[in-house]
């Protein structure tokens, strides 16, 4: 959620200490992802006046709090007529993900862990161990019925378009309350995603297809960011898990030793994912991380 209103709903404190642990949880990414992520910084634009307003409130609430963000006024030609004005994250980044899933994995591997692909959990009951962590964001449903009940499945779509002429965004961009977000490769393709709340019913599904009326949408978006025409080369889609409050969830399951969940991180779960799961991590191992507060999954259950 934007920071203001964290602040807000949370309280000043844990807004502050959640917004710690997101800076604090990218440079432990940075550690462990080698080349497969890159410091670009982040830029949120405004598509409207009243946008501009709320970024601003919050470009505010990040600077009382002594947070590093700069709000821009000029942007770059590619942006100007479209956007009125942007809220910048110097330190943010950028993630090759499938690089990263494959470092993970090797470095889990390394340290001594099992992985068993292609071997779908149906059921918690045969599982033989004294701590099992239902880590799947989105992709939980069927495992617990409380979780079913507080963490909704919702896809994201997305489209890649053939190289550009030209270089045109140096960092990942989102606008429109995040409802639009996209990034150029280094080789100069725009991947973009978003639409979603062309259909926001339909998109709440667990289905990973994609859909005419959305790709559509983000097909005309591409040629009004790019100034060319474009072609689309690659579609996807893929399944996040949202939950009410946009908090995600982590931490033991109330009523059920040694069960535990990290999920439900609205979209935002590169950098949050592995904060929640470290969390976690260390709660199995008897510590008591203080920001696993923040995340309890009680405050559902």
């Amino acid at each position: 959620m934007p920071y203001d209103l964290a602040r807000a709903s949370l309280g000043e404190e844990r807004a502050r200490a959640l917004w710690t642990l997101t800076e604090r949880a990218l440079e432990r990414l940075e550690e462990l992802a080698g080349n497969a992520f890159h410091r670009t910084g982040s830029l949120r634009l405004a598509a409207d006046e009243t946008e501009r307003e709320e970024l601003r409130r919050e470009y505010e609430a990040l600077r009382a709090d002594r947070f590093t963000v700069e709000w821009e006024d000029e942007l770059a030609p590619s942006l100007r007529g479209l956007f009125g004005g942007a809220l910048r994250h110097p330190t943010d980044g950028s993630i090759q993900p499938a690089r990263w899933v494959r470092r993970l994995g090797q470095l889990a591997a390394d340290a001594g862990a099992e992985i068993r692909e292609h071997s779908r959990v149906e059921s918690l009951e045969g599982l033989k161990a004294d701590h099992v962590v239902i880590a799947t964001d989105g992709y939980s449903r069927g495992l617990l019925d409380p979780l079913d009940q507080v963490v909704l499945p919702t896809r994201g779509q997305v489209l890649v378009t053939a190289p550009l002429r030209g270089r045109l965004f140096t960092c990942p961009h989102y606008a429109r309350r995040g409802y639009d977000y996209w990034q150029q490769t280094h080789d100069r393709r725009l991947v973009l995603g978003g639409q979603r709340d062309a259909d926001l019913a339909t998109e709440e599904t667990r289905e990973e297809a994609t859909t005419p009326l959305i790709q559509g949408r983000l097909e005309v978006l591409a040629g009004q960011l790019a100034e060319e025409p474009v072609r689309v080369t690659h579609r996807w889609a893929g399944i996040f898990g949202r939950t009410a409050d946009l908090v995600p969830l982590a931490g033991g399951v109330p009523g059920s030793d040694g069960l535990w969940v990290a999920c439900g991180y609205s979209g935002h779960g590169n950098v949050l994912g592995l904060a929640c799961g470290e969390l976690v991590a260390d709660a199995v191992l008897g510590k008591e991380p203080p920001e696993l507060g923040i995340f309890s999954p009680s405050r559902f259950f």
